[in-house]
């Protein structure tokens, strides 16, 4: 471990320790700084302003100094940490608070959190082209930069109550918040000294505590927000209050490109508590006193649509155009020896196939709202989002007023998996506030959050491999066919024609096989697609796992010795399978149930910078219902800062990908999606889930992610124990009722 980490030029040009507005000390950092060269442009300081209320900070730092990230310690000792990430579930505000309190002395639970405010210049970053929360990222790029800044601001305290005592600061201890003398009779708390920490010069360097010495990281913590949330004082996006707030709901254009072609505006009008009846390009909203009356509102305008160009798009034609388009060659994502010749060789078994999976909606537990006060001078924006500065830029670009005047008052995230990455909403909210009679909440009803989501991409991959005479691959090809995210959302990151999250875990995929080809086809349904909770990884773990699965038949390799075989390059990829192989009692027999097919399967993936393989456990009945029994989870995801999180995201990310798999599916007919509710768009209910049982692999690595790996490898253990069962490979997803009344 880095137990002395020098403070070097590039890392201290991020750092600056001031007073505080009001008294106390505050202490600008960067979470990102280290990843800029030196010498590479940066964004200037923060006015007061611009860093917001928040940080309540001074305007005397020295220029030229960047930070996204800061520290506040008042008069009372009260830590508080002003953060530019999101909270959505996925425990960013227990881990974060962990790594500082690690190195600061204090208990996690004494560390208040504040949200940043939207400013893109000064919170962005740079591995996520902005102020973005996603990606797994959260806590892999904190790791290092966060406990360099509580020990940072831990040396600066101690500094200033040694000089207050005439010691040595370094034979001081911290205890719990409170800087102990070296006679063990004399203590002052961070708020006694904070005022004369601000006044000192940074440290030239700052030991890191080793692995061996931490007391929070590594250990099991509750989660900071639990009471909040249980006790109902958490406010989401939904909970939004202003004084005289209309509440209102939307109806949009059915077909993509639609328009409105006329509503019923007096009868919506007559219904009790109807305030107003507002029209967009393809939308209508009805403004109301409370939402049912908006609700009923809206149904009785009985809105009237022109379907545009869109009006016979299908699945059907979709995946027409889309299997058409696969038939090409790609973009080069990787290219390792002669794959495209050794599969025309003679020698050996060729295998081809072609796998698809569907569109598929978010269905967050919080349908898509926002809460905008427009005002000649200023708009308030009220939300939970995953990028508050894209949803500034919008309301501005929407207003015509400057960033500085649109404020974006974050929120916890019911949910957000990608879809609280874009700002439909905060736009079509933003749009509607400018003909509202003062403060209005759109809030979608979930018809309209499942049929106007942006989608999880439709993906067909074209797969192909030859075995030597061993059953083994020494040529493998893949071809990736669908849309591509990174080109609208950052195209920067779009190289060579090559989206990388398209190809991620396909791209790279670890098992030794000579000769590799991967390419990438995009193609742009008439709908539109986002990111949805690992997106790339979701598909091609799912495509690469099952193949493996079926090279592995094929080659008649028993699927767990087969990858062992192939991951000899992949130390810690090969760790976790063992792990999850035996605690699953791979090679015993499957429990027998009555009446019931059983079989058990695999999977194996690196992504997000985790490792991790799951085996699943299943049964298939004589109808083809599929019950998945239990799933075995064995994860390497670098060095843990709590296990408990990374439990909990495991399981939820399993609940997650073995829904999709066995039920989830957005179809469209006449350019309409069909499917409306958890009625037809099913989640796994609590009956239906399995028993999770997570392991966690040791590992003294950097942590990589956790809030996305686990819904990856959950479809490929799935199928894969389903062909163990049946005999019946499932080449496209979900698998739904491709089982009904097979006899194999």
């Amino acid at each position: 471990m880095d137990t002395k980490t020098p403070q070097s030029q590039a890392r201290r040009r991020f750092m600056q320790l001031s007073a505080a507005a009001g008294g106390g000390m505050l202490f600008g950092f960067s979470l990102f700084g280290c990843q800029k060269k030196e010498g590479e442009s940066r964004n200037e300081p923060p006015s007061e302003r611009a860093v917001g209320a928040a940080t309540t900070a001074s305007t005397n730092q020295a220029p030229g100094l960047a930070r996204d990230a800061f520290i506040r310690i008042d008069r009372d000792g009260l830590v508080t940490f002003i953060v530019a990430k999101v909270e959505m579930g996925q425990g960013t505000f227990t881990a974060m608070p962990m790594l500082l309190a690690e190195e600061l002395g204090v208990d996690p639970s004494k560390v208040r959190l504040e949200q940043a405010p939207a400013n893109n210049a000064l919170y962005a970053d740079p591995l996520l082209g902005g102020q973005v929360t996603g990606g797994s990222t959260s806590v892999r790029g904190a790791w290092k930069p966060l406990r360099e800044a509580g020990a940072t601001v831990r040396s600066v305290l101690v500094a200033a109550a040694a000089k207050q005592w005439n010691t040595d600061p370094g034979a001081c201890k911290v205890i719990d918040g409170r800087i102990l003398h070296p006679d063990g009779k004399q203590s002052l708390g961070f708020g006694d000294v904070a005022d004369a920490a601000a006044q000192l010069p940074l440290p030239q360097k700052v030991d890191l505590k080793p692995a061996s010495g931490f007391t929070l990281i590594g250990k099991p913590h509750h989660r900071l927000d639990s009471t909040i949330k249980a006790n109902g004082q958490a406010q989401f996006g939904i909970d939004a209050r202003l004084p005289n707030m209309g509440i209102a709901t939307v109806a949009m254009a059915p077909v993509p490109g639609g328009k409105l072609a006329g509503v019923d505006e007096q009868k919506a009008l007559a219904v009790k508590g109807v305030r107003q009846v507002l029209k967009l390009d393809n939308a209508v909203a009805v403004v109301g006193d409370h939402f049912w009356a908006a609700k009923q509102g809206l149904a009785a305008c009985a809105p009237r649509w022109d379907d545009g160009p869109n009006a016979n798009v299908s699945t059907a034609s979709i995946v027409a155009d889309m299997t058409k388009a696969s038939e090409q060659a790609g973009a080069v994502a990787t290219n390792k020896g002669e794959a495209l010749k050794r599969l025309g060789d003679k020698n050996g078994r060729r295998i081809d196939v072609v796998y698809e999976v569907p569109f598929l909606a978010h269905a967050t537990m919080e349908p898509m709202n926002c809460t905008v006060d427009l005002k000649p001078d200023g708009c308030d924006v009220y939300c939970g989002t995953q990028v508050p500065a894209f949803a500034q830029a919008a309301a501005a670009k929407l207003t015509g007023l400057p960033l500085e005047k649109v404020r974006v008052h974050n929120h916890y995230l019911g949910g957000g998996f990608g879809r609280r990455l874009e700002v439909d909403y905060v736009a079509q909210a933003v749009a509607l506030a400018r003909l509202a009679k003062g403060p209005i909440k759109v809030v979608w009803t979930r018809e309209e959050d499942v049929q106007h989501d942006m989608f999880r991409p439709y993906y067909l991959d074209r797969m192909s491999a030859r075995l030597d005479d061993k059953g083994m691959p020494v040529a493998w090809f893949h071809r990736i066919t669908g849309s591509s995210i990174m080109s609208r959302f950052a195209p920067q990151g779009v190289k060579n024609g090559v989206d990388p999250d398209a190809v991620e875990a396909a791209a790279e995929i670890q098992y030794a096989i000579p000769d590799i080809r991967v390419e990438y086809v995009r193609h742009e349904p008439p709908v539109a697609t986002a990111f949805w909770r690992g997106v790339g990884p979701t598909h091609n773990v799912w495509a690469v796992e099952t193949f493996i699965d079926e090279l592995a038949f094929a080659g008649k390799h028993d699927p767990v010795e087969f990858r062992r075989a192939l991951l000899k390059d992949s130390k810690r990829k090969l760790g976790v399978l063992n792990v999850a192989a035996q605690q699953a009692g791979w090679g015993k027999p499957v429990a027998k149930i009555a009446g019931r097919r059983v079989g058990r399967g695999v999977s194996c993936q690196f992504a997000f910078g985790t490792y991790l393989a799951q085996v699943a456990e299943v049964s298939v009945g004589p109808q083809g219902d599929v019950k998945v029994h239990r799933v075995v989870c064995a994860v390497d995801c670098g060095h843990t800062v709590n296990p408990d999180q990374v439990v909990a995201q495991m399981e939820g990310g399993i609940i997650f990908g073995l829904t999709a798999a066995l039920w989830g599916e957005i179809t469209l007919d006449k350019g309409r999606v069909q499917q409306s509710n958890f009625n037809d768009y099913r989640v796994m209910r609590i009956n239906e889930a399995p028993v999770i049982e997570v392991h966690i692999v040791n590992s003294t690595d950097d942590p990589g992610g956790i809030g996305e790996p686990g819904t990856s490898g959950a479809g490929p253990a799935l199928t894969n124990a389903i062909f163990a069962a049946t005999g019946k490979r499932i080449r496209r997803l979900p698998v739904g009722d491709q089982l009904k009344m097979n006899k194999a």
